[in-house]
């Protein structure tokens, strides 16, 4: 799918982003880079609504969060400059759901990797990437909601937007698990939608819970080809912000 063209209004509105926060002295602690250093930039606004166990509620959540405070208007040069400043080498997109603004996430990332960052996105699977998102080369990082989120299948679930994203070169399913009978539904979108490079990792914002919740996963993993992840940032700092 390709961006439409923009008018003029739309193009001045794509060279900037609704931003929640960006931080650095990091690792990424999650998926396939896990434990590299990271700096984030972390987009506001989701069209999804977690509530049972969403981590970045001040990223969507109006009914506790004062969003016009907790958000800021940056230029896609002023991210990119703040970003290309710090020494880590791997970007991490964040939110949020990042692909709500993929217009002004197009010149980011081509202006991150031509700086020499790594970058990855982080998503929800519900939006479609454009074609132009895709060819920069950036990983996607897919996660899609399960039940557990408390959300209808069919307002978390896009079966062409995860075979679209199932088809990009890189990109990797992470699934967040409340408990191991959660794996029976990830069975179904596994086979349904063809999907490979599946992560699974516990939901929780404590060392205590992350680490029980890995340890119930490991019997339940069995033979199904799954990758035990974690969330390392958590074991650190548990849910401390910016971390």
């Amino acid at each position: 799918m390709r961006a439409a063209t923009l008018t003029l209004t739309e193009a001045a509105e794509a060279l900037s982003l609704w931003i929640a926060e960006t931080f650095a002295d990091t690792i990424q602690g999650e998926g396939p880079s896990t434990g590299v250093p990271a700096l984030f930039i972390r987009t506001s606004g989701c069209n999804l609504e977690c509530r049972p166990w969403c981590d970045t509620p001040f990223t969507w959540d109006r009914s506790r969060f004062d969003l016009s405070r907790e958000r800021t208007r940056m230029s896609v040069a002023e991210v990119a400059a703040w970003a290309l400043a710090r020494p880590e080498p791997l970007a991490v997109v964040t939110g949020g759901e990042p692909l709500m603004q993929q217009r002004a996430l197009v010149p980011l990332v081509r202006t991150l990797i031509a700086g020499g960052k790594r970058v990855e996105i982080e998503t929800n699977g519900t939006y479609r990437p454009y074609d132009e998102l895709v060819a920069t080369g950036v990983h996607f990082n897919v996660s899609p909601k399960l039940g557990n989120s408390g959300m209808a299948a069919d307002r978390r679930i896009r079966d062409d937007v995860l075979r679209a994203f199932s088809a990009a070169p890189q990109r990797a399913f992470k699934f967040v698990v409340c408990s191991p009978t959660d794996l029976d539904e990830i069975d179904g979108l596994v086979e349904r939608l063809a999907l490979d490079q599946v992560w699974v990792m516990p939901e929780g914002t404590t060392a205590q819970v992350v680490t029980t919740g890995m340890k119930a996963l490991v019997p339940a993993l069995g033979s199904r080809g799954y990758r035990l992840g974690t969330r390392l940032h958590t074991l650190m700092w548990g849910d401390e912000r910016g971390r």
